[in-house]
């Protein structure tokens, strides 16, 4: 996606988040994050740093860390400030090339160790995404599994909620 794709997109989706009170998080951009007056920026560890992130979005924005696998990386991301950590991938996922596949052990551990929220990313579905939950996930990110669904997006949030409860 080029740069005004993002741009069209944000502010298209964006007011729906604003709506519905959901905080409205870019990926790997936190330079437009701050343009377009998103809630914050995920980074991963290939994208601006955790430091530099925070530098652009400033103290108020949430800003989240990309850990793969690797309990190292999330400690060293929580101690320097991010909001949450992110594990992945859990599933097999088409979205992007997984660096890594993180088991549930990490997310029980790092719910076990510490408050920094986590989320797990990868592959989740309505239909896998229970485990992951039971095993300390605070957060899901979900892409393909809400835009992808064979039903339509809005039919996957039906089929999310339905899981969670």
């Amino acid at each position: 996606m080029d740069d005004d794709e993002i741009r069209r997109a944000v502010r298209a989706l964006m007011p729906v988040t604003r709506e519905h009170d959901v905080a409205f998080i870019l990926n790997d951009r936190p330079d437009l994050s701050t343009e377009l007056g998103c809630d914050g920026v995920h980074v991963g560890q290939d994208d601006a740093s955790y430091a530099q992130a925070r530098a652009i979005l400033g103290d108020d924005a949430i800003v989240g860390v990309t850990c793969h696998d690797s309990r190292h990386l999330a400690l060293e991301a929580a101690e320097a400030g991010a909001d949450y950590v992110a594990f992945g991938a859990f599933f097999e996922t088409g979205t992007k090339s997984p660096k890594s596949r993180a088991g549930m052990d990490v997310l029980t551990w790092w719910s076990d160790f510490t408050e920094v929220p986590c989320v797990a990313i990868g592959g989740i579905s309505a239909d896998n995404c229970r485990p992951l939950i039971a095993a300390g996930a605070d957060f899901l990110a979900v892409s393909a599994g809400v835009w992808a669904h064979p039903n339509g997006p809005a039919a996957a949030v039906c089929a999310f909620n339905a899981a969670f409860s």
